[in-house]
């Protein structure tokens, strides 16, 4: 004979379904809405990268009368990248160029520029000078002692230099600073660019 208590089913039963039914209706209402569930997140991988280092007016070559186009070194992406500017026309002594080259160095990014992702460490108030008379030739005396400089910002400098054939000799720039310390001759290479950060400081050059 079956009792009244066996007939009727417990509290916690109770409980267990209606939190069953629950979740299969609201399993129902998201795939009537379209949404299909997922049980484990899923990684849609890196976002894609806004920062191409790269400018519309990269390569271009074009000039204006009265002006002239020079390559700048600045930072991109923990890296150097060339950006082309505009300038007048180059003076033709070798000091002439380098405050030109040293004037757009250490100038705010343009505002495509900056929208490239470009930086500059050269400091705003860095100076250049022309070799003093115990120097060995083609030496540049900078207003801060190279070495004191950030390694970014001296090899933004070294590689700029280095692109007009007046400033470097045998892809090497001669740079010294106020003190009188001898000059360092600095190279631009493709390690300089790819990893500024780590520019090696070379030997003192001093004159034969």
């Amino acid at each position: 004979m079956t009792t009244h208590r066996d007939r009727t089913t417990r509290p916690g039963t109770r409980t267990l379904l209606a939190l069953v039914a629950t979740a299969a209706g609201a399993a129902t209402l998201l795939a009537g809405c379209g949404i299909r569930t997922m049980s484990v997140p899923v990684d849609g991988g890196a976002a894609p990268s806004r920062v191409p280092c790269r400018t519309s007016a990269a390569g271009s070559g074009s000039t204006e009368a009265g002006s002239a186009l020079v390559h700048v070194y600045l930072l991109c992406a923990s890296e150097l990248v060339t950006v082309d500017r505009t300038v007048p026309v180059l003076p033709g002594d070798r000091l002439g160029t380098a405050r030109q080259l040293l004037d757009q160095s250490r100038r705010s990014p343009l505002t495509e520029e900056r929208r490239a992702g470009f930086t500059t460490a050269v400091p705003s108030d860095l100076g250049v000078e022309g070799a003093r008379a115990d120097d060995p030739a083609g030496t540049l005396r900078l207003s801060e002692q190279p070495e004191d400089l950030a390694q970014e910002a001296l090899a933004q400098l070294v590689c700029t230099f280095a692109e007009d054939a007046a400033l470097a000799t045998g892809g090497t720039v001669l740079l010294g600073g106020p003190g009188r310390y001898a000059p360092r001759g600095y190279a631009c290479t493709a390690q300089t660019k790819a990893r500024p950060q780590e520019l090696a400081t070379p030997d003192p050059v001093v004159p034969d």
